[in-house]
């Protein structure tokens, strides 16, 4: 099978497409890859900066999409059947994966395969982020960092069916701005300056949620921009930094900033995992929520779709197309 390879911390040029040999499928079950996602935790480990270091070489990718080929007798699918997978952290980069039943998802018909790649880490996140982390109430406003992003436009698409009323999108471009609107922002505002223009949507009021991916120095302006009892969600940092907080500011206006570590949480929490995506399956099937528009790359761009990540010139989810 072909798989994508990173041999050497070099960052995404390092990832090149090889032959391996397809992996033993013995009491796993074992899919066709049609598409496999592509995260920035795979950018940092392709520089040897993500949290978790795999041994050199590796396949990255902690998701995808495919048909089943096999199955273990007694699992809740069968061969033919259309799926997204989590590998949960490196692997899903392959024409061929094995894995746990657990990890493994039914697509509603109205998902496709590349949609589906791009579909369990990014929407499962911000699911957990808005509901169990943000406890995201009716008629709430919500203000999205990195808005034109994978993270970002799963968090557009998702806040309204959950609740919101207004979602407000931070974009650093208007070519940005117009990813933000087709994924479901009610508003948009430039990052440079987004605090004054944030305080005018809201007529001083505020938002009562920040979704925040980026960190760096957006944190303080983001704290500033909540209305009282706000909680700003720190989802990641692909701005680079990780800012500090003075707690004082909490004290002050009463806000919160809340992490949102989803890997840890269902890992930790048996069962969890398959009610969020239960949740987010009635929400697709009822076609409350759109599938993702992912931005695709085929199997021999995987280094420049990691390279679209780093440089943040990708626009919404990115995956990679694994067959022709």
């Amino acid at each position: 099978m072909r798989a994508v390879q990173i041999s050497q911390l070099d960052g995404p040029a390092a990832a090149q497409v090889v032959e391996l040999d397809e992996p033993a499928g013995e009491d796993l079950v074992v899919i066709d890859v049609h598409a496999a996602g592509v995260a920035f935790p795979d950018v940092l480990q392709s520089r040897g900066l993500y949290q978790h270091k795999p041994e050199l070489p590796f396949v990255p990718g902690g998701e995808a999409a495919g048909v089943v080929r096999s199955a273990p007798a007694g699992a809740h699918v069968r061969p033919g059947d259309r799926v997204a997978v989590l590998t949960m952290l490196n692997g899903g980069m392959a024409q061929v994966i094995a894995v746990p039943a657990a990890q493994v998802f039914a697509l509603p018909d109205s998902v496709s395969l590349e949609a589906g790649a791009g579909l369990l880490f990014n929407d499962l996140t911000v699911l957990f982020a808005l509901t169990t982390r943000g406890h995201l109430t009716e008629g709430s406003t919500v203000l999205v960092h990195g808005a034109a992003g994978g993270i970002g436009t799963s968090a557009l698409r998702l806040a309204g069916p959950l609740g919101a009323s207004r979602v407000i999108a931070v974009v650093s471009t208007e070519a940005k701005a117009e990813v933000a609107r087709a994924a479901g922002a009610t508003d948009t505002v430039l990052a440079e300056g987004f605090r004054e223009a944030v305080a005018e949507l809201t007529r001083g009021r505020g938002v009562d949620l920040v979704l925040d991916p980026v960190g760096g120095d957006r944190v303080t302006d983001s704290l500033r921009s909540l209305a009282p009892a706000g909680r700003l969600l720190v989802v990641g940092f692909t701005g680079g930094d990780i800012p500090t907080v003075k707690v004082n500011r909490l004290l002050l206006n009463n806000i919160d900033v809340v992490g949102v570590g989803w890997g840890a949480w269902v890992t930790s929490h048996p069962g969890e995992l398959e009610r969020q995506w239960e949740t987010l399956k009635l929400l697709l099937a009822s076609g409350q929520v759109a599938p993702p528009q992912p931005h695709v790359f085929g199997l021999d761009q995987a280094a420049e779709a990691l390279a679209a990540l780093e440089n943040r010139t990708a626009a919404g989810k990115v995956v990679l197309r694994m067959r022709d």
